[in-house]
């Protein structure tokens, strides 16, 4: 038997995005039943973002500290990842517990519910052996998992998604990694740089394969330079593990082993889980079709990565705010992704913005470019140890404004604010020609890159 209950909303998924629209409706006076399978906020709070960064940060210490000799002075540095475990577990996650959370949600008015909960036609909501009626709306939050490639033999190996290597206590000696995106470049840095035998594997003929050539040149030059071995453009034809080590076949009919396989060849959404289908919603979609109010049917909303948008907290955060004001009636503004923001955060961090050259030449627009190069720039002269970066921009010649921006250096993801800013409100190019650039700042490259863009 099970119970029916009644509330206005009901939150399917409580990640940064669920969290986000749940905390705002019951802010808003609405009774807001919150649901979760695993940890209340989801994969950043926990195995994402902010862990990964504490990771990122204690490692880039590391690589600073080596800097030191012909800088200023000499320096011995010992990795130890011992702090680093430990903060990720007191500081970062609790130990894995959501207690916080919970309380944080609870305080806003909502009422949290632990378990797998899924649509059972319009309106209804099951969790747990009860089920939910929700009057006013249901939004899927469901988040995405790691998505495993069909490789043979390697569903059944004991592999590393994200996850285990954020809780990892005790470093391998070696590692691969199958993906060259921003995920598995992130991680592969950092356990190289705790002293790892690192490889990374990529289909594609180049890593970072979604953003611009060049600054797929820049981190692959970095990566291999700090001893990471980088195999590009090679499929796996099977993947095996003898108890002790693991070895991936490649079609090449090269073989490559290490102690741990960590796979990150992306994220997918589980739509059938979703039970989207009880409402007329083919659940074999790859994404949930959702307009700029980020609705999908008539009382059901969608946010996060099931919306196919990007899967970035900031996205989520973003429609959230959206999905929650139309909710409520407040009449939003619509989505626009034209000025989406992403950062792999290596060494040198890749910020882009917008569209790509190619992806740009694909929609039909009068392309112009514009390229400097961080090293050359007074900061990048400087700062010397560790300046590898570039500024690309993207320009529609057409309208004179920039569509696309890559900000690759030392802080790309902070100079990357202003890009941003270009790009959303399409200001024209020779308004940011006139602008005043700091000096001597890492952002003065972008003056260079306009002038560049004006040859």
């Amino acid at each position: 038997m099970t119970t029916v209950e009644h509330a206005d909303a009901v939150v399917i998924g409580m990640g940064p995005g669920g969290e986000g629209v749940a905390g705002r409706l019951a802010e808003g006076g609405l009774d807001v039943v919150g649901i979760e399978r695993q940890l209340l906020g989801g994969e950043c709070p926990y195995w994402g973002c902010v862990p990964s960064k504490m990771m990122i940060r204690a490692a880039n210490l590391l690589a600073e500290a080596r800097r030191i000799p012909g800088m200023a002075g000499d320096s011995s540095v010992t990795p130890n990842w011992e702090p680093v475990a430990r903060r990720i577990r007191e500081e970062a996650t609790d130990n894995w517990d959501d207690e916080v959370a919970v309380d944080r949600f609870e305080g806003k008015g909502g009422r949290f519910v632990r378990g797998e909960g899924r649509l059972a036609g319009p309106g209804r909501v099951q969790v747990a052996g009860r089920t939910i009626e929700a009057s006013r709306a249901i939004v899927i939050a469901t988040g995405s998992r790691a998505a495993i490639p069909p490789v043979e033999g390697l569903a059944v190996l004991p592999y590393w998604t994200n996850r285990a290597a954020i809780e990892v206590e005790r470093l391998p000696g070696s590692l691969l990694v199958l993906g060259g995106g921003a995920v598995g470049l992130e991680l592969a840095q950092v356990f190289a740089r705790f002293g790892v035998g690192v490889t990374i594997v990529e289909e594609l003929d180049r890593l970072l394969p979604t953003e611009e050539p060049e600054a797929s040149a820049l981190v692959t030059d970095v990566l291999s330079s700090e001893g990471l071995t980088i195999r590009t453009g090679t499929r796996v034809e099977r993947a095996s593990h003898d108890g002790g080590r693991f070895t991936l076949s490649l079609a090449s009919g090269d073989e490559v082993t290490g102690d741990e396989l960590l796979v990150a060849t992306g994220r997918r959404a589980d739509l059938p889980a979703t039970g989207i289908a009880s409402i007329g919603i083919d659940d074999t979609q790859r994404w949930l079709p959702v307009d700029d109010r980020l609705r999908v049917a008539p009382g059901v909303w969608a946010v996060g990565d099931p919306t196919g948008a990007g899967a970035f907290t900031h996205v989520a955060v973003y429609q959230a705010g959206i999905a929650a004001a139309d909710i409520l009636g407040e009449d939003p503004a619509p989505a626009d992704y034209r000025a989406l923001p992403r950062v792999t955060f290596t060494d040198p961090e890749v910020g882009s913005v917008g569209l790509s050259e190619s992806a740009a030449a694909e929609k039909g627009l009068e392309v112009r470019v514009g390229v400097s190069q961080i090293p050359d720039s007074a900061r990048g002269w400087i700062h010397k140890a560790g300046n590898a970066g570039l500024v690309k921009l993207v320009e529609d010649a057409g309208r004179g404004i920039l569509v696309g921006a890559t900000s690759a250096g030392p802080v790309g993801g902070e100079v990357l604010a202003m890009l941003t800013l270009a790009v959303h409100a399409q200001f024209p190019t020779e308004t940011l020609r006139r602008m005043i650039y700091a000096y001597p700042t890492f952002h003065r490259a972008v003056e260079d890159a306009l002038r560049d863009l004006a040859r």
